[in-house]
């Protein structure tokens, strides 16, 4: 069967363009793993928007653009915060079962950064209950396939038809099938980026496994600008437990009135440390409450801090986060009588592929949508909860754009079928884990919270090593799904380094003892291949 536009990823920035195509075109959805695996099912907080009384669009603008350090796009941050009342309405209508209150109005929480209570939520697993309705619209849609075990390699150009040029219009993607072993090539008359972030380039991360950068590798190789890469988000509150990695502990237990203090290893256990660094305290932006537990651990050689909201009542604390409370009881944690001990880890790639207020990238018949991009909303932080709405306004907007559109976009040219005659199985897989461990080391001990650019320097360097090895190796044997998200992973890296290393400040997320100033001037950091 034919398909008009080609969707790669499946969360909540692909599903709501493929819903919003489907009324009219046939879409097909790839899924790297399972439909449910990406990121959106692992978002405990909430979604963003004005909807309290005495909240107003231009605070959640200021909030944003205070997040975000001046370096948002103030045309984008209105879009999307004017867009979010809509988009919360879309949900609703979908069947996402938000909290209320009594009186049946959406049940608001306060995160941080915000001035408002504007946070709607789903107990503390939102992410699960979107990414479940949005499957359930899609499923329900003949106009829609969604194909799981889909590994995206490279987006097809005009270099890839059967009769070539050097223009870079995009029509698709060929995809490594898990099932059979093969690559199949998937032509379209427009193509939508949804694949994420690049969270995995890092030891600690609270992405899933996935989370390799894949699109926005594909984007650069194809020709895309890629901006604000040096902007990669730790989340404070990371679980710290040795056999449960990635457990994310919700920013919505500080905004209920949970205090970050220091162990029972610390000179002065106990001791309540965020209004030494914030007016703001717990609710101060994550690039600085992570910055602030950085520092407590570095200085005193902890191993992590506490987040303590044991002075809650217990039936609050376990009404307003099940998931979490369940999660940590069977690991022997009562957090109603004791706090979780925590450390940051990666959470959210803030740059990615630049595209503008209608999803459109650089390349004619690309668009992005949701963390693979760099819409302008986040600038130099992403402020709590504005993520997944991101992903549906932007969805939305891609989709729409491509409807209005469509008389214009060619049909796709004949494309060539993927080339193997030249390789071979490899029997070196070893090469593949050893180089993906020491890409994610160096990133979290040279490119981490806190830099200089000596340890960025060094970075470079052995990504330049690396590089070698993995082109050589990927010219020589068969792609497999592990070496896709290699190749993926030493591009991505060398993305965020090449950024950070040209920033001569330290702006939101981006801190440098060698800069520690802010530059009068807020640019965005903007690479073209």
């Amino acid at each position: 069967m034919n398909y008009d536009i080609l969707i790669i990823g499946s969360g909540a920035a692909g599903l709501t363009a493929a819903i919003t195509l489907a009324e009219r075109f046939r879409v097909l959805v790839l899924a790297k793993g399972a439909i449910s695996g990406g990121s959106t099912a692992w978002a405990q907080g909430g979604i963003a928007a004005v909807l309290e009384p005495g909240d107003t669009f231009e605070s959640h603008i200021a909030d944003t653009m205070d997040a975000g350090a001046g370096l948002n796009r103030e045309e984008t941050v209105e879009f999307v915060v004017e867009n979010a009342p809509r988009a919360i309405q879309r949900l609703v209508e979908l069947g996402v079962p938000f909290n209320v209150e009594d009186d049946g109005d959406l049940h608001l929480t306060r995160e941080g950064g915000h001035s408002h209570r504007r946070i709607v939520h789903v107990d503390d697993a939102t992410g699960w209950a979107v990414q479940e309705a949005l499957e359930r619209a899609a499923e329900a849609n003949p106009n829609i396939t969604m194909l799981p075990d889909m590994v995206a390699i490279d987006l097809i150009t005009d270099r890839h038809a059967d009769a070539p040029t050097e223009t870079d219009h995009v029509w698709g993607a060929y995809a490594f099938n898990k099932a059979s072993g093969h690559v199949e090539a998937f032509a379209a008359r427009a193509t939508i980026l949804a694949t994420g972030g690049a969270g995995r380039t890092y030891l600690f991360s609270t992405a899933p496994r996935g989370a390799t950068g894949d699109g926005i590798a594909m984007a650069w190789r194809a020709g895309c600008s890629i901006s604000n890469m040096e902007f990669m988000q730790f989340h404070p509150t990371c679980l710290y437990n040795l056999e449960v990695k990635n457990f994310l502990i919700t920013e919505a237990v500080r905004g209920e009135g949970g205090h970050l203090k220091l162990t029972q290893d610390a000179p002065n256990p106990g001791h309540r440390f965020m209004p030494e660094f914030d007016s703001r305290e717990e609710l101060a932006p994550r690039d600085i409450v992570a910055r602030a537990i950085d520092h407590e651990i570095k200085r005193l050689g902890l191993d992590y801090v506490h987040l303590d909201i044991s002075h809650r009542e217990p039936a609050f604390v376990r009404e307003h986060f099940p998931n979490i409370y369940d999660k940590l009881i069977g690991l022997g944690i009562d957090m109603t009588k004791e706090p979780i001990p925590v450390v940051p880890a990666q959470h959210y790639t803030c740059g990615g592929v630049r595209i503008d207020l209608d999803g459109r990238t650089d390349l004619p018949g690309l668009y992005a949508a949701g963390e693979v991009s760099e819409s302008g909303l986040h600038g130099a932080n992403r402020l709590a909860s504005n993520s997944l709405l991101e992903c549906f306004v932007f969805g939305e907007a891609a989709a729409n754009h491509i409807a209005a559109n469509w008389d214009d976009l060619p049909d796709p040219p004949a494309i060539q079928p993927w080339d193997e005659s030249r390789v071979t199985d490899s029997d070196e897989e070893v090469v593949v884990q050893h180089n993906w461990r020491e890409i994610r080391r160096f990133m979290w001990d040279y490119v981490g919270i806190v830099r200089t650019t000596k340890r960025l320097e060094r970075a470079q360097h052995r990504i330049d090593l690396l590089r070698q090895e993995v082109d050589e190796y990927y010219g020589n044997f068969r792609v497999t799904p592990d070496l896709i998200e290699l190749r993926n992973l030493i591009e991505v890296a060398a993305l965020i380094v090449r950024s950070a290393l040209a920033r001569k400040e330290s702006r939101g997320l981006h801190y440098t003892t060698d800069y520690p100033d802010l530059a009068k001037n807020a640019v965005d950091t903007v690479l073209k291949p």
